[in-house]
Parts: structure tokens; C-alpha cells; sequence
């Protein structure tokens, strides 16, 4: 497999060109497509996955599930054949299993991996390894699971040892997070008894939802004021389905962002996945006065889909609570963008977990602010940005730091800013976004 982080840095530049028109399809969402594999390894049978996004880091989950004894093969463009071997059938692989860039399929197969009598070591890029792995072993290890090896902090390179009896837990989760979620419940599939998770806040609930589609016994009631108690029964046979991907709403946010700020620009983008747990930025932007209008709206997959029609908008400044933080996560590098054409303050509250991704992404995209010459400040887990009413300087060359979400982000800005905007490598688009520099040409963007 390439490896989108080895070799030469590739530069991108974007720079003001006309109104962005047309329609596009999104690639399939990156959440879905790890679950589709893995969902499709401890099934026996075969699963049909459609529209799967065929980014390097689903490529490296396939990998992994390959090596777990699966048998995974393409059919053709987003369409691939998993054979199964079922809860328990996993065996040890013989290499070590190199997860990229993907903090998703890495965590969510230490749950897998952690429910069977097998033995793994899990690793990937240098930013991968910068990653904390230590809240996902902690309940594991309650589990039974053995830490054979691990890199100082409890990050990547990590052996693990699993264990075919996992202890069923009761486990309240420190932060919303569906990965430490998934990694749990993935585990609890092989458990003999009930694995309960208590959230304070609702993570996305994509493992939820596929677990009861394969035909796992899963209940979820309310917990508190914004939290969820979600329970497994253990040892259920999993039933192949056929899995239809959904457009992914992280990718949508860079379409959609950049029609919004570049005047004129009207973009139907087809097949948006609409799950209320990762629809933060739609209602964020709608706050902020943006035109964007849903059609068709439908289920596929298990999952509530839309396409949305998007027009040029004058955005108002406005306050974005924590507790909207889980639905946006990954959001917040193109929301500051499109703050930053906004006229007035947006502030961005509670996003201590954006330190823990990819890069230290609050800092990044600071940094990339810094460089277009827009007004902001972090204060404390805040990020302020003050916008300029649809003028941005721009001009500057912004550190991606292996993130590709701040790349295809700050080349956004660029298509509506005053001077061209520069990143320092475009390489790692790949791994969630393969399409995304043919797709925004096709809707007019200009890139060097």
C-alpha cells in the first residue's frame, strides 16, 4: 500500500477565481466505511459494502481485516465483497498491523483484536504515534485484555493480548468519544454477558446503529441531560446486510464552506448523511445565516440522507456551545473559516479534544488564521475568531502538520480570499478525501 506521508512535501496553492456551480457526490463517510469492514470480518458471510470511501485509511482497516483471516476484495469503484470469519474466528496476524494515519480503524480493532484469543501489534505514521491510545486500553485492560508492549503514554507502537472470555463491564466513558465507545462494544461482542456504556454526552452512534442492523441485541435509553446508556448482550450471531455508505458530512463541510463565503457560488451536493449526532456544523452555519436548503430526504443504509443546495450567504458572527462539540468535532477548522468571512465574533467553546487529533488542531488552525491575517485568540479551550465581513487577506503558507483537515480547510479560504492560500503538503488528502482537489475544480476552484 502507498503511503500518503512518505517522500517529497506537495504544496498546494488556492486562489480567488468566480462562483462555485454545479453538483457533486460526496465520498462515502469515512465512520461507515471502517465499520463496514469490520462489521463485514466478524460476520460470517458475505457483506456487500456500496459506496465505500476508498481513502487510505479505510484501505488500511481492509488491510487489517485481511490479516485477521477476512477475505476483502474490491469489485469495482466503492463497491467490495467481505467474507467473514465470525466472533471468535479471528487468528493472529503475521505482520504487524500499520494503521496510517487512521485513529478510527486503529482503535476500533484494539476492541476487536481485544475480544479474541489472538496476539497484535498495532502501529502507524508519526502522527499516529503522537496519538493517546491510553483511553482506549484502560477499559480493555478492565476487560482482561493484556498490554504486552506499548510506547511511553500509552501510544503507538502497542501489542496487545486479548483474551476469548472479555469480562462484561459497566464503563462511564471521561469524554464523548465513539471510538472509546466502539472499541468497548466491539469488545463486548465475544463477552459472555451484558457490556454497558454510560456517556455524559452522546457521541455519534454509528456502531450503535450498525450493530442493531446486523442483528445484535443493543438498547440505548437517555442518561442524564445529554447523556446515553447503551447495553450489549454478549455472543450475538451477526448477520451479514448489505451496507449502502452514505456521503460523509466532514467532507460535505468543505463544498459546503466554500460556497457559502465565495460570492455567487450555488452547489447541490448529493447524498449527505443527515444523523442528528454529526449534523453540529449545518446547524452552526444556519445560525450564522447561511442558505442551505435540504432535498430529497430519505434513508439509506440505516441512516438519515439529504442533498443539500448551497448559496452564497452574508454570515453573521455567533457563539457555538461545548455541548454541540461532539456533533462538529471535525468541523472546527472549516466552521473557522467560514467565521472568518462572517461579520462580527464567532466563539467556539470547549474544544479541548481538538489537541488530541491528527495534529494539535486547535493550535493549527490558529496558526493558519494567523497566517491569512484574521482576527482570533484561543482562550483557555475557546477559539474566537473575528470575522471581516467577507474580507480576508490571506497570502500566507499554513503548516498542515500531516492533518488533512487543515489542508483541504485552509484551500478553502483561499478560493475566497484576497491573495492565494498555501499549504505545505496536500499528501495526506488522501486519507479521508481522495477526490476532493477534482471534485472542487469541477465546481470552478482554482488550484496551483
Amino acid at each position: 500500500m502507498s503511503n500518503s506521508h512518505s517522500g517529497t512535501p506537495q504544496p498546494l496553492s488556492a486562489r480567488r477565481a468566480g462562483a462555485l456551480t454545479g453538483t457533486v457526490t460526496l465520498p462515502g463517510d469515512k465512520s461507515i466505511s471502517h465499520r463496514a469492514m469490520i462489521f463485514g470480518l466478524l460476520s460470517i458471510g458475505e457483506t456487500m459494502v456500496t459506496g465505500l470511501l476508498e481513502g487510505d485509511d479505510v484501505l488500511r482497516t481492509a488491510d487489517a481485516c485481511r490479516a485477521l483471516c477476512a477475505q476483502v476484495d474490491r469489485l469495482g469503484e466503492g463497491h467490495w465483497r467481505v467474507r467473514g470469519v465470525g466472533i471468535g474466528g479471528l487468528r493472529s496476524p503475521k505482520k504487524v498491523l500499520d494503521f496510517g494515519n487512521a485513529g478510527t480503524g486503529s482503535r476500533l480493532m484494539m476492541g476487536v483484536v481485544g475480544a479474541h484469543d489472538i496476539t497484535a501489534t498495532f502501529d502507524g505514521d508519526a502522527s499516529l504515534r503522537k496519538r493517546p491510545m491510553r483511553r482506549i486500553l484502560d477499559p480493555l485492560v478492565q476487560m482482561g485484555v493484556t498490554v504486552v508492549a506499548q510506547a511511553e503514554g500509552g501510544r503507538c507502537p502497542i501489542t496487545l493480548k486479548g483474551t476469548p472470555d472479555p469480562l462484561p463491564i459497566t464503563y462511564q466513558t471521561p469524554v464523548a468519544s465513539a471510538q472509546i465507545k466502539s472499541a468497548i462494544l466491539l469488545a463486548g461482542l465475544n463477552s459472555p454477558g451484558r457490556t454497558t456504556i454510560i456517556e455524559a454526552e452522546a457521541s455519534r452512534d454509528h456502531t450503535e446503529k450498525m450493530l442493531r442492523y446486523f442483528g445484535a441485541d443493543v438498547t440505548v435509553t437517555h442518561e442524564g441531560h445529554d447523556g446515553r446508556r447503551i447495553v450489549l448482550q454478549g455472543r450475538p450471531e451477526l448477520k451479514t446486510r448489505p451496507i449502502i455508505v452514505p456521503g460523509d458530512p466532514s467532507s460535505a463541510a468543505f463544498p459546503m464552506v466554500a460556497a457559502l463565503i465565495v460570492p455567487g457560488s450555488d452547489v447541490t451536493i448529493i447524498g449527505v448523511m443527515m444523523n442528528p449526532l454529526r449534523t453540529g456544523l449545518l446547524t452552526t452555519l444556519r445560525e450564522m445565516g447561511a442558505d442551505i436548503t435540504e432535498i430529497n430526504r430519505r434513508i439509506e443504509g440505516g441512516e438519515d440522507v439529504a442533498d443539500l443546495r448551497v448559496r452564497y450567504s452574508s454570515l453573521k458572527g455567533v457563539d457555538v456551545p461545548a455541548a454541540r462539540a461532539p456533533s462538529m468535532i471535525d468541523e472546527y477548522p472549516v466552521l473557522a473559516v467560514a467565521a472568518a468571512f462572517a461579520k462580527g465574533e464567532t466563539r467556539m467553546r470547549g474544544l479541548q479534544e481538538l489537541r488530541v487529533k491528527e495534529s494539535d488542531r486547535l493550535q493549527a488552525v490558529a496558526d493558519g488564521l494567523a497566517e491569512a491575517g484574521v482576527r482570533h485568540a484561543i482562550d483557555g479551550d475557546d477559539l474566537i475568531v473575528t470575522g471581516g465581513a467577507g474580507d480576508v487577506r490571506g497570502g500566507g503558507m499554513v503548516a498542515t502538520h500531516l492533518d488533512h483537515r487543515i489542508a483541504m480547510s485552509f484551500l478553502v479560504m483561499g478560493m475566497a480570499s484576497d491573495k492565494p492560500m498555501n499549504v505545505d503538503d496536500e499528501r495526506m488528502i488522501a486519507t479521508s478525501f481522495p477526490a476532493f482537489t477534482r471534485l472542487m475544480r469541477d465546481l470552478g476552484a482554482q488550484f496551483a
